[in-house]
């Protein structure tokens, strides 16, 4: 499979191509990123129109504001899109979802298997135990810049589908008591975390914790090539993490 990177010069595109050029089943089509000077030789690109070259996939790792430009150029190319971004707003969402009209678009607020994993447990939980506490706690590296982290809001989110009054408490900065219905959500950045998870629920008589670790960035991206390997044999459609567990 010909990959396309977009965002190749931050850190986890960075990571991903070099995973890709250490692959026997995979080849680099082009390394995209604002920081490049294009140089089509050496397979790199400024943008993602520079490229015209035959791709089979276009994986972005780069920043929630490239939404348009991802969706547009595969459109353009007909070609599947890996969205492993995070950040989107409410508009950027709309395209991606408008975008899987037409291809194949697979979005994850997080690529790693343990994480979906996670997200599944906690959905286990959160329905079994309907009045416990329960509290999200992140964190990340300190130049990390959404708060909180999509993977917190995805782990939310997930809970939110059995708890259905739930509300989220991002932070709780306001004085007084903790509501019943509240998700608790805290970010902590510092030094190179790469990112932890821990969801803990509360009964009064005992605690359980479900927690994940992401020891190095690689995860990520043999996520995003798991994710490129189911996508490339589907249809049109929205696909995330769920559908690979299924």
């Amino acid at each position: 499979m010909k990959i396309i990177v977009n965002g190749a010069g931050g850190r986890m595109g960075k990571t991903l191509c070099d995973l890709i050029e250490k692959s026997e089943k995979h080849t680099l089509a082009a390394a995209v990123s604002m920081e490049f000077e294009t140089d089509g030789e050496k397979g790199i690109y400024k943008s993602l129109e520079e490229f015209a070259g035959e791709a089979d996939m276009l994986i972005d790792f780069s920043n929630h504001s490239a939404t348009y430009d991802v969706t547009s150029y595969a459109l353009k190319k007909a070609m599947p899109v890996v969205i492993a971004t995070t950040g989107q707003n409410e508009e950027e969402l709309a395209m991606i979802k408008s975008a899987s009209a037409e291809v194949p678009v697979f979005y994850s607020q997080n690529m790693s298997l343990g994480v979906a994993i996670l997200s599944c447990l906690a959905k286990i939980a959160a329905k079994a135990l309907p009045d416990c506490d329960i509290e999200i706690i992140e964190k990340h590296h300190n130049q990390k810049l959404d708060v909180p982290s999509g993977t917190a809001i995805l782990l939310a989110d997930s809970i939110k589908s059995v708890r259905t009054d739930a509300e989220y408490n991002v932070g709780r900065h306001e004085y007084g008591k903790r509501t019943k219905n509240e998700i608790g959500i805290h970010s902590l950045r510092m030094g190179g975390e790469v990112g932890t998870h821990e969801i803990i629920f509360a009964m009064g008589s005992q605690v359980i914790t479900l927690k994940h670790e992401a020891e190095n960035r690689s995860l990520f991206a043999e996520g995003a090539i798991s994710a490129a390997e189911y996508l490339v044999s589907q249809d049109a459609g929205f696909y995330n993490m769920d559908n690979i567990l299924n």
